[in-house]
């Protein structure tokens, strides 16, 4: 059994009026980037993960570094649905150019 490429998206809306918020929102934000996600657009972030057990290992440790106050939604997909998205107006990221679905071969 060959296990799959799956795509963790993680959308987000945390409020950054006092400076407590925003010091919870650079957390998070921090903490996401450490964890491998790359900016997708603002509030939305994405990361590899190699099958459903990988995927479950990160879901636990991104509901273990929640801020306190906000909106935070995940969604898991198939590598092969992520390369389905399609870009309707504004240009590719940086990390989407760089990382494409025939290089997730490679790992």
């Amino acid at each position: 059994y060959m296990s799959k490429f799956m795509r963790l998206l993680v959308f987000f809306d945390l409020p950054v009026v006092t400076n407590r918020e925003k010091r919870e929102y650079r957390r998070f934000r921090t903490f996401l980037l450490n964890e491998g996600y790359d900016m997708l657009q603002f509030s939305v972030y994405s990361r590899v993960c190699h099958g459903h057990e990988a995927t479950n290992k990160h879901l636990a440790r991104l509901k273990r570094n929640l801020p306190p106050q906000g909106s935070i939604r995940a969604m898991v997909v198939t590598e092969k649905q992520y390369a389905k998205m399609q870009l309707l107006l504004g240009e590719p990221t940086v990390q989407e150019k760089k990382m494409t679905s025939t290089q997730l071969t490679l790992f």
